[in-house]
């Protein structure tokens, strides 16, 4: 069974840094595109940024010349470099994973269970 587990949240200072990981399991044959997504209180789950397998990336206009995504391919891990972390960066991040689990013919959306990101003024 594939599975997404997020690591790297945590509190930090306003103009900080952090670096989320999340890890795919669980029997892969390929993995498509990845992404960040977060969901702060009340508010609607939001792209932060996407990342093809040959990797081309997205971002939220919220977040460009800030955040970086990046992938290994070889690992089945995602990433996500925060710097200069704002207030309004707090939220519930989560990780998004559109793959093939190995023996199907089919794709599907694997996401992690999220991890929090709190950012204090």
């Amino acid at each position: 069974q594939v599975q997404l587990v997020e690591s790297g949240g945590g509190l930090v200072q306003a103009g900080g840094s952090l670096r989320l990981s999340c890890a795919v399991s669980g029997g892969v044959f390929s993995i498509s595109v990845m992404g960040w997504y977060r969901q702060a209180p009340g508010k609607q789950r939001e792209l932060v940024a996407t990342i093809t397998g040959g990797g081309s990336t997205n971002y939220a206009d919220s977040v460009k010349g800030r955040f970086t995504i990046t992938r290994d391919n070889a690992k089945n891990t995602l990433y996500l470099q925060m710097n200069s972390l704002k207030p309004e960066d707090t939220a519930v991040y989560y990780c998004n994973a559109n793959a093939r689990p190995t023996g199907w013919t089919l794709r599907t959306d694997y996401w992690g269970q999220g991890t929090q990101v709190t950012v204090s003024s």
